[in-house]
This record gives structure tokens, C-alpha cells and sequence, in this order.
């Protein structure tokens, strides 16, 4: 017994600085960058969970956007900003997955950066123009065949998800579609418009207009359905196994960062995603919650940083 009680006694000594140390985080306002502009998927999340973290620590979580070069402008900024968990990146697969393989960039994310804890999910989800009379994925693939010459797709940028979905499908496929790259949310007015045939976009960016039938969703990208839309099925359900190609979105540190701060970000995070309000909100909203572990978050990035090199390489596409 007084073992045990001088290891316990010895337990608590090493515990309370530790506990100590974490009940002082944050001490002063807390940075979220957002590499995009406002009111994109990337941003809308970074809002809500800056609200729910600043409430729980009683300390402001202001997001900053510093939009620019696909996102690595404000990828950079976090990179070379101070560990100590001041400031954060709410970030998503282009500027920590696929960017990396488009140019020459002066820091790798998987180094320079800590998966602290993935947002969520967010498939992206293939759509079309009413006017096409299009409703499944054969019904598009016979309508591109007949149409080798007229078919076009849209993406949000060189690069981007939306464009190396649109070019897996078409490969995948065997059709021929152009693709066309927009700047944002251009590629939606086009595609809104009947400018263009189809595009894989972010289920938040496109929800509104599915509901309001002005889109039709088709598939989408992601390896099981999603429960925003659960009566589309997946492109693998169509016929193309394997075909997984969605964003997704999560909270990042610089490196060097200390676990505990990384321990703290997990799980306030966490307690947010399990939310039931705010579960309910994401799923209403397209996106799915992924809590987890650092651990866990750190590996599905390397799968997917891995996943995006061979496509980027197939692809051929390349940033300026």
C-alpha cells in the first residue's frame, strides 16, 4: 500500500505543471488562418468552430483570411508562425495534399506543419444543369459520347479537387470532356448558367441549388454516401470502383508546436464536432464530422498527400 500511494503521490507531482501549464492556453487571442476568401467551405468552418473554442476558453479565435495561390499563401504564414498554439490553420486536402505536387514549394506540409484534428469530410458531389435531362451516371457518360465535341467541365482552379475529380471521371470514364478552370465560385455561376456540362463541386457550395432543383446531383466522389445527400449514390456504386476523390478539412499547427497544446486543440475539437447541434448542422450543411485522433488525422493526410501525387502526375496539371 505505500507503494502504491508514493506512485500515485509521484503521479500527481508530474501531472500538475502539466495541468497547470494547459489551463494557461491560450493566453492571449488566438489566430485561425484561412487560406481562401470568405464564405468558402474552408471559411465557414473556421467561423464555427472559432466561435465554439472561443466560448470554451474565453479567449478570442479570430479567423484571418489570406487567400492567394491555391491556398499557400496563408499555408506559408502558418508555417513560419510562432509554435506556441497562437495561431492555427484551418486548412483542406488542395493546400496540404495536392499543392505540393503542382510546384516547387518553399515548405512541405507534412513536415512543416501538425495534424492536430480533421474537421470533416466533405465529398464533392457530381453535378449537372437541369436543362441536360441528365439524372445518373450512364445517362451522363452516354450524353458526353454523343456530345465529343460539346462536353465541358468546371473546376474552381488548376488543381483543385474539383478538377482532378472531373479529370479521374473523364479518364476513368472514357469520355471527353475540356475541362475549364474558374477562379472560385465563377465555375458555379457558368455551370448555373447551362455555360457548362457538369462539375464536381463541395456538396455546402452546391446544396442550395440541389434542393432547389436547379442542379441535379449525380454521384458523388466519396468512398461511401454521404449524410447529406444519402439517396446519391457513390461513382463506385455507378460502375467505377475505387473512385475516391473528395476534400476534406482540418485544424494544423506549426511544427514544433508542444503535444500538449496539440493534446488541448484535439480535443476541443472533438467536443465540438460531437456536438449534437452542431453535428446536425454539418451533416444539413454537406459536410460530414470526422473526429479523431492526431494520430489517426497525421496518417490519412499521408494517404491522401500520397493519393493525389499519382494523380497530379497523370493529370499532367501544374500552378503558375
Amino acid at each position: 500500500m505505500p507503494s502504491l500511494v508514493r506512485r500515485l503521490a509521484l503521479a500527481a507531482m508530474l501531472a500538475a505543471p502539466a495541468l497547470a501549464w494547459s489551463q494557461a492556453y491560450p493566453s492571449k487571442p488566438v489566430k485561425i488562418i484561412v487560406s481562401f476568401t470568405a464564405g468558402g467551405t474552408t471559411d465557414i468552418l473556421a467561423r464555427a468552430l472559432a466561435q465554439n473554442l472561443s466560448e470554451r476558453y474565453k479567449q478570442p479565435f479570430v479567423v484571418e483570411n489570406r487567400p492567394g495561390a491555391g491556398g499557400n499563401i496563408g499555408t506559408e504564414v502558418v508555417v513560419h508562425s510562432p509554435p506556441d498554439g497562437h495561431t492555427l490553420a484551418v486548412a483542406s486536402v488542395g493546400p496540404i495534399a495536392v499543392n505540393p505536387w503542382l510546384k516547387q514549394l518553399p515548405y512541405d506540409p507534412q513536415k512543416d506543419l501538425i495534424a492536430v484534428a480533421q474537421i470533416a469530410d466533405v465529398p464533392n458531389v457530381l453535378v449537372v444543369h437541369q436543362s441536360m435531362n441528365v439524372k445518373t451516371l450512364p445517362q451522363l457518360i452516354a450524353w458526353a459520347k454523343a456530345h465529343p465535341d460539346g462536353t465541358n467541365y468546371a473546376s474552381t482552379g488548376v488543381g483543385t479537387s474539383a478538377h482532378l475529380s472531373g479529370f479521374m471521371f473523364s479518364q476513368r470514364a472514357a469520355i471527353k470532356a475540356q475541362h475549364i478552370p474558374y477562379k472560385g465560385a465563377e465555375a458555379l455561376k457558368d455551370l448555373l448558367a447551362g455555360r457548362v456540362q457538369f462539375m464536381f463541386a463541395t456538396i455546402p457550395s452546391v446544396i442550395q441549388h440541389i434542393r432547389a432543383g436547379t442542379l441535379v446531383p449525380i454521384a458523388v466522389s466519396s468512398a461511401k454516401r454521404s449524410r447529406s445527400l444519402p439517396e446519391v449514390p457513390t461513382v463506385e456504386e455507378s460502375g467505377y470502383a475505387n473512385f475516391e476523390a473528395g476534400s476534406w478539412f482540418g485544424v494544423f499547427v506549426p511544427k514544433g508546436t508542444p503535444e500538449a497544446i496539440v493534446a488541448e486543440l484535439n480535443r476541443a475539437t472533438n467536443d465540438f464536432l460531437r456536438d449534437p447541434k452542431v453535428e446536425a448542422r454539418l451533416v444539413q450543411e454537406g459536410a460530414d464530422p470526422a473526429p479523431g485522433s492526431p494520430r489517426d488525422f497525421a496518417q490519412f493526410v499521408a494517404r491522401e498527400t500520397e493519393k493525389w501525387r499519382v494523380v497530379v502526375k497523370e493529370s499532367g496539371a501544374k500552378s503558375d
